[in-house]
Formats: structure tokens, C-alpha cells, sequence
């Protein structure tokens, strides 16, 4: 696999295969962790009991934040630290993040580490993405550059796939805090493999020198994030101080505040292409327009941790056959649920908290909630009355075990996009490099516009799925959320990997890094619009409306960057060659 490619690429694939292991990980349960409640079947395992909306509203804002810190990363990596050292350090505070979300609770020291995780992939995510396109800046590996990002997205997804399963494995048998633990510890091993291979990229770390003309570091970060700082103020109060209390422009304060912050830090990228001229000034605006196409697919792509997950747990069967339970078992997928009553929060249609008349959430007893859309017939018999004992035997214990339902674990969907992408990166790299060998190989801008028509595709499949299950008041086969995450895999493939090889090409050499903030900015933009649109999946009547939504923007997107594929050609070939 690593043959022709520089020796480095295999160090930085495996580092960011733990990188992603413990990344994904987190993700996968994020959502489920922030909406389980105090009624879960064991105390140990509850999660924060949030409501939905207040779950997607952090959901996205982390997932917004954390592809926004790349900018601060890569400019200090640029000028400051080199590309190692940052990732090191990146690598060290995500590990402590992930590690600190074992503790119990919704209270500060969640929240703190969540910002070690922020500020860590700060450092991180860039920087490494970098040092690839670095490796291959030596004219013996020039043209195994879109193919080397390839391999080094399939690493990405390796580990991406392993995690769910490590993941349910914990959180049904230890708890949540298990799980977050994992992902920690698998930080720490792909910081432990970096710092072993560290000589095979020290080629590919070499700060380049400034131009006269360039801002110093401090002076950058005081005109974007100042400003930013003064904007994200604005949208906190100023609408609620035009609309009235409560009145929001994005649905929620974080929503506004995040958004108003980011016409800065925009107006920076801007600023730095009209202070530019000329190779500078083409090379940067070619990628601009990109930039603001591909917030369609990661608004799009990211709500597999929020909207999508929120499927697979309520609207989709997972119900496991006897004879694959053993097989599922083993490697941890299994959930177990019973038809016992138990003390359970009211929700509405939507998965909202009922209120009583105390304002608190009302109670009833009823079955656990997978069973909220499954016919009464089809619920399995209740356990016996010697499973509610406090003690058990270990025999009635296995008893009691054997006659629980056996459910895929819900996060077991989040690998199903990671299968595909390591299933089908060598037939998307033998594809192109026939297409190439017969001088048919599309650019890569045209590959991305390919990668945005596909995903607007993938989004159909969810909303047959809304239509089939009767806007969710039936549970549907799981083959709906597989057919959608295949699609989608097909247009990550060609608009990700290559995005990221684009910007290593394209970008003056000097503003590597920072150009690949500027790509990160995009997905942070991107993932915060996936929180946006999460959130209204529960607020819609029909459900297919957001998937709706989701083709529009990316159809929209794509056709934009048809329209500039002439002139992001002529740029390509006047400097690229």
C-alpha cells in the first residue's frame, strides 16, 4: 500500500488512524451520552438527560468549534512552532480532553474538556494534513500526491470504524466513562507512534520565511479574533434586544453567536486575498469560492452524529437474530433492552420532555423507549419476577440476561461510513488512475462538484426512508441508514481527500497551513449549520424536510462550482502544471 510514497506517510497514517479512533469514538456516543436520562435501566450508565434541541445545540457548536481552532493552529505552526511540535501538542491536550469526559456529569469540567479537545485538534488537524502534502513536495513523489491523501484518508477511517465497536462494548458493560476513557488512551498511542517516526517527517517540516509585507502572529490573531470576539457579543444579545427575550436568529444563542463570530474571521481570508498579488492573489482566490461551496457537504456530512444517530436509535429496527447475536457479542455491538415497566421520562412526538405541573419533566411507566414505535404485539414477553430482585443467582442472572432483547448497539451506524470508505478507496484511486491513463482523469475541483452531486443524492435515500416508515411512526430496516451512508461515502471520497490535496498544492507555500484553516473554517461553518439543521429535525412535522433541505444546498453548491471550473482550470495548469 505504501509502496512508491514517501516513508513518512505510513508514521502520519497511523497517527491519525488513533488521532480518528479516539475522535470518532467520542463523536459516535456524544449524542446518545447528552440525551440518555437519569430512567436509564442501570444508574451507572445514565447519560445528562438533556433535551433534544440543548443536545443538538452543544453538538453542533462543538463539532463547529472544533474545526475552527485549525486556524489558530496553523498560523502558529506556520510562523511559530513547526508542524511536529504542534501536533504533539495537539495530540496531548485532545488525550486529556477525551480522559476528562469519564467524569461524571454536566458541570464545568465537562465543558473544560471540551475545550481541550477544541484547542488540542487545533493544533492538530492542520498541521498534519501539512506534513502529507509536504512529503510529496519532492518531484519523486509529485504525482502519487492525490493518491498518497487517499491512503491517508483510508487510515483516517480505519480507525473511525474500530472505534464504535470498542465504544459499545464499554458503554453496555462499564458506562459512559469507560468509553471516553478509550478514546483518550488511543490519543496517547498515536502521539507515542508519532514521536517514534518523528525523523521520517522531519523533511516535511521546514517553516518558510515571510514576505515583508506578511502580518506578524499577534497582529493577526488581534484583527480576527477581536473582532470575532466583538461579533460573537453581538449575536449573543442583540437579537433577543430587537426580538425580544427568547427571539434568536439561528435558533439559539450559542447558534447566533457562533455564526455572527465567524463574518471576521472571513472578512480575514478576503482581506488576505485582496492585499495579495499575483501568483498569491490567483492561487488564493481560487480557492476561496471552494471553501464556501463545500460548507454544503459538511453541514450535510456531520449530522451522522446527530440527525442520523438520532434515527438509528428511534426509527430504526435493530433487533439482532438469534444466530448472528453470538457474532455481535464478540466483538461488543450488543445492547439489551426489556419490556419491563419502569419509571421513564414523557416525551412528546418529536422526543421533547413533557413538563408537569411542577415545570419539571412529567413521568410515567412504560417500556424502555425503544419500543415507542413497535407494535404492542411484536414487544417480547416481560422479564420474570425474579429478575427484579436486588440480588440474583448467577443462573437466574443468565436467565434473566438471555431473555432481554438484543439490539444493535446505536453507534455501531457510525462505522458503517468508515467500512465504506476503506471498502471502496481502492476502487475511487483505480478508478481515477484508469480515467488518468486514458488522459480523462476529471481536475480535481471537478472531482469536489462530483463529490457535492453525489451527496445531494445520498440525501433522497433518507427522505424515501421518512416516507416508508410513515414519518417515523414505524420503525424501518436498517438498509435505509447503510444506503445513505454508501452514497455519501462515494461523494466523500472524491470532494475530502481531495479538497485536502488541492489546498496542499494550491496554497502559496509559505500560507500552507493557514489556507488549511481556511478549509477547516469551512467545516467548522459546515458542522455548526449540521447542529442548525439536527435541531430541526425534531421540530418539523415531516421529517423528509430536512433531508429536503440538505439536497438543495448541496445540488446548489455543486452547480456553483461547475461554474467555475474554467477558471480554477486555468489557474491549476498556469501553476501546477
Amino acid at each position: 500500500m505504501f509502496k512508491n510514497h514517501p516513508r513518512g506517510l505510513p508514521v502520519l497514517f497511523f497517527t491519525e488512524m488513533w488521532e480518528r479512533f479516539g475522535f470518532y469514538l467520542m463523536l459516535g456516543i456524544f449524542t446518545l451520552y447528552m440525551k440518555a436520562g437519569a430512567d436509564a435501566a442501570v444508574p451507572a450508565k445514565s447519560g445528562l438527560g438533556l433535551a433534544p434541541q440543548h443536545a443538538s445545540d452543544i453538538y453542533g457548536t462543538y463539532i463547529a468549534l472544533v474545526y475552527l481552532t485549525p486556524f489558530i493552529g496553523g498560523l502558529l505552526a506556520d510562523r511559530i512552532l513547526g508542524y511536529r511540535r504542534a501536533i504533539v501538542i495537539g495530540g496531548v491536550l485532545m488525550g486529556l480532553g477525551y480522559s476528562g469526559l469519564a467524569i461524571p456529569g454536566y458541570g464545568p469540567w465537562f465543558f473544560l474538556s471540551l475545550l481541550l479537545i477544541i484547542i488540542g485538534n487545533g493544533f492538530f488537524k492542520p498541521n498534519i494534513s501539512t506534513l502529507v502534502g509536504n512529503l510529496y513536495n519532492n518531484e519523486q513523489y509529485k504525482e502519487y500526491k492525490d493518491a498518497g491523501f487517499n491512503i491517508f484518508y483510508m487510515g483516517i477511517n480505519i480507525g473511525a470504524f474500530v472505534c464504535n465497536f470498542v465504544a459499545a462494548y464499554l458503554r453496555n458493560t462499564y458506562g459512559w466513562g469507560y468509553a471516553f476513557l478509550a478514546a483518550g488512551i488511543g490519543m496517547f498511542f498515536g502521539v507515542g507512534w508519532f514521536l517514534t517516526g518523528m525523523k521520517h517527517t522531519a523533511e516535511a517540516d521546514v517553516l518558510k520565511p515571510t514576505k515583508p509585507g506578511d502580518q506578524p502572529v499577534g497582529q493577526i490573531l488581534a484583527a480576527v479574533f477581536g473582532p470575532a470576539a466583538v461579533f460573537a457579543a453581538l449575536g449573543w444579545f442583540i437579537p433577543s434586544l430587537v426580538g425580544g427575550e427568547g427571539w434568536t436568529v439561528f435558533g439559539s444563542k450559542s447558534n447566533d453567536a457562533f455564526l455572527f463570530a465567524c463574518v471576521p474571521v472571513t472578512w480575514f481570508y478576503y482581506r488576505l486575498w485582496r492585499g495579495s498579488d499575483g501568483e498569491d492573489k490567483e492561487r488564493i482566490g481560487a480557492l476561496l469560492p471552494l471553501f464556501a461551496a463545500v460548507i454544503a457537504f459538511w453541514a450535510i456530512f456531520h449530522q451522522n452524529g446527530d440527525a442520523l444517530t438520532t434515527w438509528a436509535d428511534r426509527y430504526t429496527r435493530r433487533e439482532i437474530p438469534e444466530a448472528a447475536a453470538p457474532l455481535l457479542e464478540s466483538v461488543g455491538g450488543v445492547q439489551r433492552v426489556d419490556t419491563g415497566l419502569r419509571e421513564i421520562t414523557i416525551t412528546d412526538d418529536h422526543g421533547n420532555p413533557v413538563l408537569g405541573p411542577d415545570g419539571k419533566p412529567a413521568k410515567e411507566l412504560g417500556p424502555d423507549p425503544y419500543f415507542n414505535n413497535v407494535p404492542k404485539s411484536e414487544w417480547p414477553p416481560p422479564p420474570a419476577p425474579a429478575c427484579k430482585a436486588e440480588v440474583l443467582t448467577p443462573e437466574t442472572e443468565a436467565s434473566c440476561k438471555a431473555a432481554q432483547t438484543k439490539l444493535v448497539s446505536t453507534e455501531l451506524f457510525q462505522s458503517v461510513n468508515a467500512f465504506f470508505v476503506v471498502f471502496l478507496t481502492p476502487f475511487v484511486v483505480g478508478f481515477f488512475a484508469w480515467m488518468r491513463r486514458k488522459n480523462k482523469e476529471p481536475s480535481t475541483p471537478a472531482k469536489i462538484s462530483i463529490g457535492l452531486a453525489i451527496t445531494a443524492l445520498s440525501t433522497l435515500v433518507m427522505v424515501a426512508a421518512t416516507f416508508v416508515t410513515h414519518n417515523g411512526a414505524e420503525k424501518g430496516s436498517a438498509l435505509w441508514l447503510i444506503g445513505t451512508y454508501g452514497v455519501i461515502t462515494v461523494g466523500e471520497l472524491c470532494l475530502s481527500p481531495m479538497g485536502l490535496s488541492l489546498v496542499s498544492k494550491l496554497s502559496p507555500a509559505r500560507l500552507t497551513a493557514l489556507m488549511m484553516g481556511g478549509w477547516f473554517l469551512s467545516t467548522s461553518i459546515g458542522n455548526k449549520l449540521s447542529g442548525i439543521l439536527s435541531g430541526l429535525f425534531t421540530l418539523f412535522e415531516h421529517k423528509s424536510a430536512v433531508f429536503l433541505i440538505n439536497f438543495g444546498g448541496a445540488l446548489v453548491a455543486s452547480l456553483l462550482i461547475v461554474l467555475m471550473l474554467p477558471r480554477l482550470r486555468r489557474v491549476m495548469n498556469k501553476y501546477l502544471g
